[in-house]
Order: structure tokens, then C-alpha cells, then sequence
């Protein structure tokens, strides 16, 4: 037996559907895979072979899945305007300049913000997809790629180039790549691109990422352009269904949840994000009621300045309470599992809690500072309780994605952090210099 990682001493908090938890376990991962969860008490066979990660005074629980992403290069870039101002005089122009080289260094300065923050997956919408799984690749991190498809007069992407892209980099790096059937949003789209996006990812096989009623102006748009909201839409071409993840959602109507809900479309809540852009607060409440599967997304850092999970789950809770004058909404085990198994349920796959034949998607979380003081350590509701409201993304210690440390005390194990930072500056200089705003198309 060779390639196995102990993980010893630590609070192991798997996530599990019974609630498993350790104050004192061992976590074994055998190649790509959670070979045994144990209490400390209980004793195994170790191998010099064994790579032994000493966990003491850390929580050892599932890395956080990031269900709506965007690879981005502009941190920060006018970030007072409201959704479709900024995606006309900002986010579109940025992303027509994108070249491969640009696109791979964004695309890694994305994923190592990610990883550092104990992000271990990312279902990422972007352009020049080579680019994005060769970063991919080569940092480690668990990708799920799509292109922003839209209309040919919006100069993004086609899907011919989304149909080309998954040729070329559908399981890459032993399955850890995959691609998607991606939708920019319904304004730039029409019925029949709809219907052709259903049509191509039922053929690949391979499930659909789609904007979603972000706005109340995407709502108003849709309703004099096509006569219908946007999910009703979605919902009439066929692009719902348990392949589907839909983004944002903020402004989805009683019937449009009732769609959701029958045709088990997924949705991504990203909380920052909207209340950054000013677009509102989703109905999470409802659409939970509903019984719609329901995980967490930063959305892209343009559109909220920060990839870190915590802080998005953090929001998760607050705005709802706030909004609502409501304490016992979004309590923290809902909110964890949002961000954890409730997203591997809407990619399919096999993450999200720590169990015995799971993928080996693992985060370490640094407990010995104040931020996790005082601690309870035989109390799990203590420690959900930090991770939500309390923690952030520089409390995590160790990542480890599909059985491979990617990271060990706070240094990425496959890039150079400071190269990246340096080149993705770079490349963002040269894109600001070479944007054009078009008027009158978007």
C-alpha cells in the first residue's frame, strides 16, 4: 500500500448525513479517496510509506465548493455601478480583451485565492477555457468549466467554442476537469440559443450553468423581449432539470420557484455578490421550502472583491436575518452544508462531506488563535458556529483535493504564489489598456 496520507489528532468534522464527529480522529486517504474516518481511541496500521499530517488543535473537515464562479483579472475596477452598467462599461469589455495568456494567469491568481481560503472546487464560467484548465491542472484545484455563451452580435463565446472546449479538456488531470454547457443570461441570448444549449449538453452528457433572474431589470428585459421572466423561459426551451445550475435567482417569482422545484434545477445562492451589485437579497427561505437544492457561490471578485467561502457563508446567514428580523433563519449547519455537500450534489459529484469511498477534497482549519477563542472542542455546534460567523478564509492551514496536498501551511505545493501575483498584474494592465466599450449591443 503506497500514497496514503494520515491525517491524526484532529476535530473531525465530516458533514456527513449523521452528523459524525470526532473531538479526537484520524482521517486515511488512500490514492483519491476517504479509505477510513476513525476515533482517536481506535487504532490502525501505518506504513513507512504514509505521509502523517499531525492535525492537533486544527478542524479537519470537507473543503467548501464554490458553486458560481468567474475567473477575473479586475479586483476592485469600478465597483460602484449597478449590475448591467458594470457589465457594459466594465465586465464585458474586460473579457473581450482576454487572451489566452491573460486568461491562464487570471485564471490562476483566481484558484490560488481560492485555495488559500479552503476552496477546493470551483464551477467556474469564464472564456478561453484551455487556458483555465491548464491553471487548473497545474495548481490542483477541482474545476468545472464552462464558456460565457451569448448571441454572436455580444462577441463572447458560441457554443461551437463551449462544444470545442469540452473536446479538448473534459476530464483532464484524472476527471478533476470537466466542462459544462455555459449561458451568460437570457438578455443576450434568444429561445433558440436555449434550446441548442439543452440540446448539446443532453448530447454531451455533460449539464448547463446559467444566469438567472440576477435583476430586477433582467426580469423587466426579459418580460418586453420575449414576454416571459426569465426562468419561465428557461423553464418553456427546456434548460431546467437536475443538470441545471442556475445562478443567483434573486428574483424569482412564486411560479418560477414552483419550476425550480419540478424540474430539480439546482441554484447557486451568491449573497455578496448581490448585495454588492445592489440587486437584493434571494428568497432562500422559500426556495428552500421548496425543496430545492440550494449551494453557496462568490460569484466573481469584480462582483464582490473577495473569493473567500467563510465570508460568503457569513452573509448566507446575516442578510437573511437582517432582512427579515428572523435569528433563527440559516442556522449554521445549513449554512456549512450549503457550502459543502449541497454544491458536490449539484455538480454530481463525489465531495462535500468526509466519508468512507468520498473523494479526497480535504481542508485543515487553524483553531489556535483568537478568532477560534473560546472553544469548546467536544461541542460541534461550537465549532459551526465559529466557522460561519466567526472564521475567515486565512484560518485555513492545509488543502488537500483529490488526495494531493496542494497546500501546507498556508504555501501552495505546485505554483510560485508570488510569480502569479506578479504576472496576473501584468496581464491586467495590458487588458485595461486595450478595452473598447461598445455601445448599443448590450
Amino acid at each position: 500500500m503506497m500514497g496514503r496520507i494520515i491525517i491524526k489528532n484532529g476535530m473531525v468534522l465530516t458533514l456527513d448525513e449523521a452528523g459524525t464527529y470526532y473531538e479526537s480522529g484520524t482521517v486515511i486517504v488512500n490514492g483519491d479517496r476517504l479509505a477510513a474516518i476513525l476515533p482517536a481511541s481506535q487504532s490502525f496500521e501505518c506504513f513507512p510509506t504514509d505521509e502523517v499530517i499531525d492535525a492537533s488543535n486544527k478542524i479537519v473537515m470537507p473543503g467548501l465548493i464554490d458553486l458560481h464562479y468567474h475567473t477575473a483579472i479586475g479586483k476592485g475596477f469600478n465597483d460602484h455601478m449597478p449590475l448591467w452598467e458594470y457589465l457594459d462599461e466594465c465586465w464585458y469589455p474586460l473579457v473581450r480583451a482576454l487572451d489566452p495568456e491573460a486568461a491562464y494567469w487570471a485564471a490562476l491568481a483566481s484558484y490560488t485565492e481560492s485555495i488559500k481560503a479552503g476552496t477546493t472546487t470551483v464551477n467556474d464560467m469564464y472564456r478561453q477555457l484551455d487556458s483555465l484548465a491548464m491553471a487548473a491542472e497545474e495548481i490542483g484545484i477541482r474545476a468545472v468549466l464552462c464558456n460565457d455563451v451569448a448571441l454572436k452580435e455580444h462577441h463572447l463565446d458560441c457554443l461551437q467554442d463551449n462544444y470545442d472546449a469540452y473536446q479538448r479538456n473534459h476530464g483532464k488531470a484524472n476527471g478533476r476537469i470537466e466542462v459544462r454547457v455555459g449561458i451568460e443570461w437570457l438578455p443576450l441570448a434568444s429561445p433558440d440559443l436555449l434550446r441548442e444549449a439543452r440540446a448539446m449538453a443532453d448530447t454531451l452528457g455533460s449539464g448547463i450553468h446559467v444566469h438567472l433572474n440576477e435583476s430586477q431589470t433582467e426580469v423587466d428585459f426579459c418580460l418586453e423581449k420575449f414576454g416571459r421572466r426569465p426562468t419561465e423561459l428557461a423553464y418553456d426551451m427546456g434548460l431546467l432539470g437536475p443538470d441545471t445550475i442556475a445562478a443567483h435567482c434573486v428574483w424569482l417569482s412564486d411560479g418560477e420557484i414552483a419550476m425550480m422545484a419540478e424540474t430539480g434545477t439546482h441554484i447557486s445562492h451568491n449573497p455578496n455578490s448581490n448585495a454588492k451589485l445592489g440587486n437584493g437579497i434571494a428568497r432562500v427561505p422559500e426556495i428552500l421550502a421548496a425543496g430545492i437544492n440550494v449551494g453557496l457561490g462568490h460569484d466573481a471578485v469584480e462582483c464582490n472583491n473577495s473569493a473567500d467561502m467563510f465570508e460568503v457563508m457569513k452573509y448566507a446567514s446575516l442578510l437573511q436575518r437582517a432582512s427579515r428580523v428572523d435569528a433563527s433563519l440559516m442556522p449554521a449547519r445549513e449554512v456549512l452544508h450549503m457550502a459543502t455537500h449541497h454544491g458536490a450534489k449539484a455538480l454530481g459529484h463525489e465531495t462535500g462531506q468526509l466519508a468512507v469511498g468520498k473523494k479526497a477534497d480535504i481542508i485543515l482549519v487553524e483553531t489556535n488563535n483568537a478568532i477560534f477563542t473560546p472553544l469548546l472542542r467536544d461541542t460541534p455546534v461550537h465549532l459551526t458556529s465559529h466557522l460561519v460567523f466567526a472564521a475567515n478564509g486565512s484560518t485555513v492551514d492545509t488543502v488537500i483535493i483529490n488526495g494531493e496536498i496542494v497546500m501546507r501551511g498556508r504555501v501552495l505545493t505546485h505554483v510560485d504564489e508570488q510569480l502569479i501575483i506578479s504576472e496576473a498584474n501584468a496581464a491586467f494592465r495590458r487588458l485595461k489598456d486595450n478595452i473598447v466599450v461598445m455601445k448599443g449591443n448590450d
